[in-house]
């Protein structure tokens, strides 16, 4: 059994790379005190044992749960008209019983040869936004404009590669200018249904700002210093202290993108694991929220399914799991229940998570 984390040991934020010093941080005419405010100093700060820190990021609630990087290029590549456009997609998911609806608008991209595409973003983005995230929870990259309620990163695309390969996710320089443009460009809107949501109706770019760096000044300096605000859910989020750390790294070693949002979904919903509490999810909950088993035979959805269901098992997310399929007339299969038994180790991230989040949000409390 692996011992507990010892809840005196916060591993502190440290840059992955120095990307600027004092003069530099002088010339860029932010407001002062924009790289370390209360609330992305707790952002930055994980609860773990030394040398566990490079693996771990945060992931955000309800922003992490909506279906917004659903659609594969393959599909997007049927759905385009015969001018490269593509319609505003809706898709209604479900979030902690609560009905909502996200509607995206697809970002219109010039090719290098002209041609005009549109583009919803897909796994690649998902990929690109995960790793701003990483890099956010470093000294000195992310930054809180208090001021204007703004929360974003300072990086350059190299460091983007860097990490994205790291993780087995190589990607070239223009491949990743790509992402971050379709991010730039897209916009969602996502709406309670019901009335209940806490959050209302948003509507936003994915990165509603962005400063990237010309094509000659990234030739003279790789390491040159892209900006871009987050999402206003992430933004919030860091704000009130209501992420969860999480390992990004077991993340990001999963094999499908549907194994990632089901992996996303366990850190975000099961936050009471232990061995005596399993945990249950039913196949068309997850067709319905992911909004990515979009199979032409039920079958093959399923079994796309258990195949991820192996790999957590495999990956050491959970210890086992319990298979129950629901079968209708003619002994057609209707869904299938999966009951999960966490790891050991999964326990242990969704414990220290917990207690992490216990003590930033203390730390927000207003002195008496």
């Amino acid at each position: 059994m692996q011992k507990p984390i010892p809840t005196d040991k916060i591993a502190p934020a440290n840059s992955l790379v120095p990307v600027r010093d004092a003069a530099q941080l002088a010339d860029t005419n932010l407001p002062p005190g924009i790289f370390s405010t209360t609330q992305l100093d707790l952002f930055q700060t994980f609860l773990c044992n030394a040398g566990e820190k490079d693996k771990l990021s945060n992931a955000i609630d309800l922003w992490d749960s909506v279906p917004r990087y659903s659609i594969s290029q393959l599909e997007m590549n049927k759905r385009r008209t015969a001018d490269g456009f593509l319609g505003l997609l809706e898709i209604r998911f479900k979030y902690r019983g609560l009905d909502f609806r996200a509607v995206i608008q697809p970002a219109r991209i010039r090719e290098s040869d002209g041609e005009v595409l549109d583009y919803y973003p897909s796994a690649n983005e998902e990929l690109v936004e995960d790793i701003l995230r990483k890099i956010a929870a470093e000294r000195l990259q992310g930054f809180h404009d208090t001021e204007n309620a703004k929360v974003g990163v300072y990086f350059s695309l190299y460091q983007i590669q860097t990490e994205l390969k790291k993780r087995g996710h190589a990607r070239s320089i223009a491949e990743i200018k790509r992402s971050l443009e379709i991010m730039a460009k897209s916009s969602i809107e996502i709406k309670s249904l019901d009335g209940k949501g806490n959050e209302g109706t948003r509507v936003s770019n994915y990165l509603p700002d962005m400063v990237s760096v010309s094509r000659e000044d990234l030739k003279a300096d790789p390491d040159s210093q892209w900006m871009v605000e987050f999402h206003p859910l992430v933004t919030k989020s860091i704000i009130e202290a209501t992420y969860r750390q999480f390992d990004l790294d077991k993340l990001m070693s999963m094999s499908t993108q549907l194994g990632r949002w089901v992996h996303r979904q366990l850190v975000i919903k099961y936050t009471f694991a232990s061995l005596m509490t399993p945990f249950e999810i039913r196949y068309s909950t997850i067709k319905r929220d992911s909004f990515m088993i979009n199979y032409g035979r039920e079958r093959a959805g399923i079994a796309a399914l258990d195949q991820v269901i192996n790999e957590l098992k495999e990956k050491n997310i959970i210890m086992s799991f319990h298979r129950q399929a629901v079968s209708g007339a003619r002994r057609k299969i209707l869904d299938v229940v999966y009951t999960l038994t966490p790891s050991m180790e999964f326990i242990k991230e969704a414990k220290a998570a917990n207690k992490r989040k216990a003590i930033s949000q203390e730390k927000l409390l207003p002195a008496d």
